[in-house]
């Protein structure tokens, strides 16, 4: 049924699992290489007969490396996740402490809070410090996450209580 006023469509559902299973079949005696190629063409073949498909099937993201050839965690995900929760705390502690000393300085903790796994990855898996034989990387760190890189730095010991106490100030 062809519907151009974006009301609900009725699908065959019997009709979609033949779909759906035909394309498994194919899978499975052809493999996948075949099945993309056959797939690709019939997303082409939409534009021959006026189906503008295209913006469902593209984002501005897309997984460069595939789940076949994704490599498992090496990292411990319990205590990694313990330091980040750790980290998180005490980036908000220090900025409601210089708060509370000078109103207004802000902190912009939320940028941390939605970043902080990224970062922690990166940290624990990515970023090569000075004694690296390849070298060190060379990171800039936007300004609205510096709460939970002091923090992090302080948990290091590479920041004294006194460089926490003077945040923002």
């Amino acid at each position: 049924m062809d519907n151009n006023n974006n009301n609900k469509i009725d699908i065959d559902k019997d009709e979609i699992r033949d779909w759906i299973d035909s394309l498994k079949s194919l899978v499975q005696s052809r493999g996948k290489n075949v099945a993309k190629q056959v797939i690709n063409k019939v997303i082409n073949e939409t534009k021959n007969i006026g189906l503008d498909i295209q913006n469902t099937l593209i984002t501005d993201y897309k997984n460069t490396i595939s789940l076949d050839n994704q490599v498992a965690y090496k990292g411990d995900r319990e205590i990694e996740r313990k330091i980040k929760s750790i980290i998180r705390w005490n980036a908000m502690a220090m900025v409601v402490r210089a708060n509370r000393e000078n109103e207004g300085i802000g902190g912009h903790i939320s940028s941390f809070a939605s970043s902080a796994s990224l970062y922690e990855v990166g940290f624990n898996h990515f970023f090569k410090g000075p004694n690296n034989k390849d070298g060190s990387d060379i990171i800039y760190f936007q300004g609205h996450v510096s709460p939970g890189i002091y923090s992090r730095s302080y948990l290091e010991g590479r920041f004294t209580e006194e460089h926490l106490n003077n945040f923002r100030r």
